[in-house]
């Protein structure tokens, strides 16, 4: 059994994408174990008294359209008043026990796929300062959206060696957290990365996110640069991912094959994006 929990304050306006993109995220953790959702509780915490409440009813059901999305079935949730909403789902997953993929098992000669783009932290923020518009936002939602349903169940025909979803911490952060997990070094093709469309130049114009700093901090000393990035490009490797990919660690004769299975199961953006090497210290170089 798997037993994961998550919510998030909305990064859009709209009610209904909002539902999705919490629900998507808080699935997520169980296809990154290489499970199956079977079941959701509504995790809500709501203004009552300042929103109307045919808002939460958006919210909830794009929550329950993704849910069902999933296969799953919703049985209920929980409540509380609060002075900004927030939602989310706790969500029980099966996995068999011999196919567990943790995030600590890379391997030196492996090579990384991701399976959607980066850069939703800073388009988020972007639209509400109004640098984005909210039509150009509302192109990659779908992407955000999206369930990692069809990454994970092609990811089962090959042999994964580690797997984590790239969430809070940005791809930097979680592939910090996978390198020392397993005592390897990951080293990755920044010009490989799939982005969404302009998440860089967002960062250029000056803007960022609240986890930015926070998210650069929390892996001092286990990253580098082998080649001079500019500082938007510097930034987008922390960025906050909300509902993001999977980063899949396999052997590297397999992942171009990989790579030509997700994009045939609609999974658009795969790339595979660097390799794991043996190194005495264990962290993330960018190159």
């Amino acid at each position: 059994m798997i037993s994961t929990v998550d919510f998030i304050t909305p990064p859009v306006d709209d009610p209904y994408w909002f539902g999705q993109i919490a629900a998507a995220n808080s699935l997520s953790d169980v296809y990154a174990m290489g499970g199956t959702p079977i079941m959701a509780l509504n995790l809500v915490m709501f203004p009552s008294k300042a929103l109307d409440l045919s808002l939460l009813k958006e919210i909830l059901r794009g929550g329950n359209d993704k849910v069902v999305e999933a296969g799953a079935c919703m049985a209920g949730g929980h409540s509380v008043d609060d002075n900004e909403p927030k939602y989310g789902l706790a969500v029980t997953g099966v996995v068999h026990p011999g196919r567990i993929w943790t995030n600590a098992g890379a391997r030196a000669g492996d090579a990384l796929v991701l399976t959607k783009p980066l850069g939703t932290g800073v388009l988020f923020n972007a639209n509400r300062s109004g640098k984005l518009p909210y039509r150009e936002l509302e192109a990659v939602l779908p992407v955000v959206a999206a369930l990692n349903a069809k990454a994970r169940g092609t990811a089962l025909g090959f042999p994964v060696n580690a797997c984590t979803d790239i969430t809070g911490f940005g791809i930097m952060g979680h592939g910090v957290e996978m390198a020392r997990g397993a005592g390897v070094r990951i080293e990755l093709d920044y010009r490989s990365l799939p982005l969404h469309p302009n998440a860089v130049e967002m960062y250029r114009r000056g803007e960022t996110t609240g986890s930015n700093k926070a998210n650069r901090k929390a892996v001092e000393g286990f990253w580098d640069a082998k080649r001079k990035l500019a500082e938007a490009e510097e930034e987008l490797l922390f960025d906050p991912q909300t509902s993001g990919g999977l980063l899949i660690s396999l052997p590297e004769a397999e992942a171009d094959k990989m790579v030509r299975a997700l994009k045939s199961s609609g999974v658009a953006a795969a790339a595979r994006i660097g390799r794991v090497v043996t190194s005495d210290r264990p962290g993330v170089s960018v190159g």
